[in-house]
């Protein structure tokens, strides 16, 4: 039963009364609450991911390591809020001799945004889901969370969110602090609620810019933080296709039909030099020999699927150089053009296969590359394969351009979860600058308050000077770091 709008209201009313009641723990505390989440989903695996394979047609083993990223991310973010990095505490003593005249004392951090609606992906259902990385991040900052359930695992999305609820009050976080609502009405309603102050989305183009639209249109405009998709082009060099070209089709055709070419990372276009075109299907071909075909996440998706994949291959200049099909569990399918298509139809790569398919252009020169990618929209990843010697800075810097990760010589499937990652990119990749992924993540749902001449006992404990909480502090433009970041391993 979808959520009615009472019931939304009333839900993100109890949101903000939880988000009031825990803002002011300390950071141990909320670490702890994290911790208890990543507990809870761990005693629970047993009944989420046989659940989760059977509403998402994924593999036990795959869904296995999913849940683990969960878990092992919610952990990495409950030690990163331990550390304090994340309320970048500052403070400016008063001093009488300052160059622009006397300064008063000033001190600022971050503080959390309040209550954050969050909608999730079906392709993920653990990493980008109910406690995928924008509800953890936003519940590490210190905001509450209303996640909206995606229809693609909704028996999934409604018990593991019970299972959070469950985590959350064992460590003793504030009733509310999570919930869940369903349906289409409610989502609206979500965006449009004021005591909404931040959207977090993982999905469509087309559903995002409708959200972001909406929360940009409220009275209150609100951050809509959105990853909306991308192309993920990969440039190969000439001397790199000469030394390596069985090697590099072998780990595109790995990369393209992992988990069924539904990862937001999956190398939709390939450039490779011209001539290849009948020893790249030869390689091709045997690579996705052995290739296990499985449905698709909904039935919604395989319509997008094969339209897209359609529509594509009827393009003057397209070819189809590996032939796959629209089963209900299809085959693969690499498509194929040469660059001079490429320069009079640009379109040609700005459209995103949600699916076991991508596109190989043929450039004639090496000198079109940075040309060609100067055709391309934001992007969540480039890659470059090439040799050491290769003069590749022009296109090195047109790609960090349009970029949010640049690979060199590797794949860009699998999104690891740390410190220095971003997963994010120009427009239509994501719509800030943001990244969803990482413990960078976190910042998105925090803003910065300066305290001016405070008295000292009124001051929040990260910007008091005895420092009771040890986080680091920049005093007087100096920084200081009482105790070290405790990692995960």
């Amino acid at each position: 039963m979808n959520t009615n709008l009472s019931d939304l209201d009333s839900i993100v009313n109890a949101a903000q009364a939880a988000f009031l009641l825990g803002r002011g723990a300390d950071l141990r505390t909320r670490s702890a609450w994290l911790e208890a989440v990543a507990a809870a989903l761990e005693a629970d695996a047993g009944v989420l991911v046989p659940l989760a394979a059977r509403e998402t047609h994924l593999g036990l083993t795959r869904l296995q390591g999913e849940l683990k990223r969960t878990i092992f991310q919610l952990r990495l973010f409950a030690s990163e809020i331990r550390s304090g990095e994340h309320l970048d505490a500052t403070i400016d003593h008063a001093d009488p001799q300052w160059g622009m005249g006397p300064r008063p004392d000033l001190r600022r951090m971050n503080v959390p945004l309040g209550v954050v609606g969050v909608f999730g992906a079906s392709n993920f259902p653990f990493a980008f889901s109910v406690m995928g990385g924008d509800t953890a991040s936003a519940l590490a900052a210190g905001c509450s969370v209303v996640y909206k359930a995606h229809e693609g695992h909704p028996e999934l999305s409604v018990r593991t969110a019970e299972t959070v609820q469950r985590g959350l009050l064992e460590g003793g976080a504030p009733q509310a602090l999570f919930t869940l609502v369903t349906g289409r009405a409610a989502a609206e309603a979500l965006v449009d609620h004021p005591l909404v102050k931040a959207i977090g989305f993982t999905g469509s183009t087309a559903g995002g810019r409708a959200l972001a639209q909406r929360a940009s249109s409220r009275a209150e405009p609100i951050p809509f933080y959105g990853e909306l998709g991308g192309i993920n082009a990969v440039f190969v060099t000439a001397k790199a296709w000469s030394a390596r070209r069985d090697t590099i089709l072998t780990g595109y055709a790995g990369s393209l039909s992992l988990g069924m070419g539904q990862f937001c990372t999956k190398p939709g276009l390939l450039f490779v030099p011209a001539g290849a075109t009948a020893e790249a299907s030869g390689v091709l071909n045997r690579a996705l020999a052995d290739f296990e075909p499985a449905p698709l996440l909904t039935e919604r998706l395989h319509e997008g699927y094969t339209n897209a994949v359609e529509h594509l291959s009827d393009q003057p200049g397209v070819q189809r150089i590996v032939e796959g099909n629209f089963e209900p569990a299809p085959l693969p399918t690499v498509l194929h053009a040469a660059s001079s298509a490429v320069f009079d139809q640009p379109e040609l790569l700005r459209q995103e296969m949600f699916g076991p398919a991508s596109l190989i252009i043929e450039y004639a020169t090496e000198s079109e590359l940075t040309a060609l990618a100067g055709l391309l929209e934001g992007q969540l990843t480039t890659t470059i394969q090439a040799e050491e010697d290769d003069d590749v800075n022009d296109l090195a810097a047109r790609l960090t351009d349009i970029s949010g990760r640049v690979l060199w010589n590797g794949w860009p499937t699998g999104v690891t979860v740390s410190y220095a990652q971003h997963h994010g990119g120009p427009y239509p990749a994501t719509t800030t600058t943001t990244t969803s992924v990482g413990t960078a993540a976190v910042r998105r749902f925090l803003r910065p308050v300066a305290f001016q001449d405070f008295p000292h006992a009124r001051l929040p404990e990260a910007l008091q000077d005895p420092n009771p909480w040890s986080v680091p502090q920049r005093i007087d433009g100096v920084w200081t770091r009482p105790q070290p970041v405790t990692a995960v391993r």
